[in-house]
């Protein structure tokens, strides 16, 4: 494989050059942008990057939400042979100036004044960058500040003369040159920018595709962040090489309409979403009158039958499959026509997906196509297959990956997506690179079919006072499955026992407590009521009555406030910091271990 990915781009767009390639929100409406507008934008932009001595091997920063420009900006940063630097908007100027300060960006791209601000702030700071592009219009600009609408337009002035050496430039990209800079510190550490390569990236899209059949047919909403390397990778550079169009969500609360809008037969979701949106159809159905319940009910239980029929290979008998088809008339197509009527796949990834989820939704005839990565692996180290997928695993490896397992349980994974290293962090690098493998700090096992199953991060993993190793991801994932749970914490690191930390779902909470008669006008008054205590402690008792004794979280504490990105408490793919949440909630933790365990 010797392409790179600009290379690829040009390869798509010179075949695909006037069908669509971007759909965006413009006016009220989405707009689409062809590969060839596209593939022009890319060389105006080059030319300019070119034209400003941006030279091989620079960092330019990205500070942008999803949209076509993201998209545009990262081919013409790579096509001069620099290194993008993606950095999540919802991020502050001093998360932003430790990254900046490490990778020191020649310039930088930012989407709206909001994010040019946080740019200009900590520009003085960094006497390398010499240049700002802003691409949402904010009026006369000082520089090193140039609009968007003028970078194109200068860039298109230069490019004919310019072309021959932009051309130059990309021809002396080789496949193992460094493309990106991604910056990762998980749920807790200082950042470390991962080096991936073209081939990296591409090694990883080939490998992909081969089991995640995406087409030129297909349109993909984004809405995870191109910051992140699953939508990088998965969401841009994959549908990019098949040659599908990406529409872009206009912020999480618009996904719904926005589904309705552009129709999308694939998706790409974190765990959460698809806890958020089975919640949401768990709460309609229990607001439904007594029949459509009763309806709901069996079809469900149709669904289930047929889901069990096709994961073991088996076609459906004919009297389940009369029972499905109606099931499906009468109940399942109207959860596909909220998703847009079109949807072929979802594909999960981030954080691990909770088995009766990724079932609920296969009875339902809606499949999630959970996969397993890191951003050091470009990311996608296995992931489940069409037509049935194994729930509670992540499927088998991909082509040209090798999975081992070590002693302690540690999943190791050696192949050509495996990064360049830890930008200017050779020790780091060195202790989790050994002997060609990649250590990738998640404990996991492999069946007898080569299917790969995570039981946590290592560096989570709790073991309790008595020596018992328990892995909290899994308790929490249990939980969070309760209608009335909407986040879980659990604890208990060299404590005699684990403890949780639970938010509960509010607005089915106030119904619970309106039915019971039970006064407060808040939330936190509400959860200080005994019969809501006692309600809470019931529902976690019965979510974990087949785990081991030493695993059962045997006291709770209830929170009136979500743990959230603004406060710092998740990541911006909404995992759970948990080195924070310990420290913020401390004293309510300790106190959990004062009074003798349930």
């Amino acid at each position: 494989m010797q392409e790179t990915i600009p290379g690829r781009f040009a390869r798509q767009a010179a075949a695909l050059g006037g069908r669509p390639l971007f759909l965006a929100k413009r006016d009220g409406a989405y707009a689409p942008m062809s590969w060839h507008q596209a593939a022009e934008d890319v060389t105006r932009l080059g030319a300019l990057l070119l034209h400003a001595g941006v030279a091989p091997g620079d960092r330019v920063v990205i500070l942008s939400e999803n949209r076509p420009e993201w998209a545009i900006a990262d081919l013409a940063i790579q096509s001069v042979g620099a290194w993008s630097v993606p950095i999540y908007p919802s991020l502050l100027v001093p998360d932003i100036r430790v990254i900046c300060e490490d990778c020191q960006p020649v310039a930088g791209i930012a989407s709206t004044p909001d994010q040019l601000g946080k740019l200009l702030e900590i520009s003085r700071q960094l006497p390398g960058l010499h240049l700002l592009l802003a691409i949402d219009a904010v009026g006369a600009t000082p520089p090193p500040v140039v609009l968007w609408a003028d970078a194109l337009a200068k860039g298109g002035t230069l490019a004919p003369q310019l072309r021959p050496s932009l051309e130059q430039r990309k021809a002396g990209i080789r496949p193992e040159d460094t493309a990106t800079l991604l910056y990762t510190s998980g749920t807790t550490g200082e950042p470390k920018g991962v080096m991936l390569s073209h081939r990296n990236f591409l090694s990883n899209v080939d490998a992909c595709l081969q089991v995640i059949p995406a087409t030129k047919t297909d349109v993909h909403l984004s809405f995870l962040p191109l910051s992140h390397v699953f939508e990088r990778m998965a969401g841009w550079y994959l549908m990019m090489s098949a040659g599908a169009c990406i529409a872009y969500a206009e912020q999480m609360d618009a996904i719904p309409q926005n589904m309705l809008e552009v129709h999308p037969t694939v998706m790409l979701g974190v765990p959460r979403f698809f806890e958020k949106l089975h919640g949401r159809i768990q709460e309609g159905l229990r607001q439904a009158p007594a029949l459509t319940r009763r309806l709901a009910t069996w079809a469900f239980r149709v669904g289930r039958a047929a889901a069990a029929c096709r994961t073991q290979g088996h076609s459906l008998p004919p009297g389940l499959a009369l029972r499905h088809a109606l099931a499906s008339a009468l109940v399942f197509h109207k959860l596909k026509a909220r998703l847009g009527g079109r949807l072929r796949f979802f594909v999960s990834g981030g954080a691990p997906l909770a088995k009766e989820i990724g079932e609920f939704f296969f009875s339902a005839g809606v499949t999630i196509l959970e996969g397993y990565g890191l951003t050091e692996t470009s990311p996608v180290i296995a992931v489940n297959r069409l037509p049935a997928p194994t729930f509670g695993s992540v499927g088998e490896a991909v082509a040209d990956v090798e999975v081992r397992i070590a002693e302690d349980g540690e999943i190791l994974v050696r192949g050509p997506l495996v990064m360049q290293g830890y930008y200017r962090k050779p020790e780091a690098t060195a202790a989790v690179m050994r002997d060609g493998w990649f250590h990738t700090g998640d404990i996991g096992h492999l069946d007898p079919h080569g299917r790969l199953f995570i039981t946590d991060r290592k560096k989570d993993l709790i073991k309790t006072a008595g020596g018992k190793f328990v892995a909290p991801q899994k308790l929490e994932n249990l939980l969070v499955m309760d209608p009335y749970i909407s986040q879980a914490f659990v604890y208990g690191d060299r404590r005699p026992f684990c403890v949780a930390l639970i938010v509960p779902n509010a607005d089915p909470l106030r119904r619970y407590a309106q039915e019971q008669e039970i006064t407060g006008t808040s939330l936190a008054q509400l959860l200080a009521h005994p019969t809501i205590q006692e309600f809470y402690w019931a529902r976690v008792q019965a979510k974990q009555r087949d785990l081991a004794s030493f695993e059962q979280i045997k006291k709770i504490a209830l929170l009136d406030q979500e743990f959230s990105q603004a406060g710092g408490e998740l990541t911006p793919t909404l995992k759970t910091k948990r080195a924070i949440v310990a420290e913020r909630h401390a004293a309510l933790l300790d106190s959990l271990y004062c009074a003798p365990a349930a």
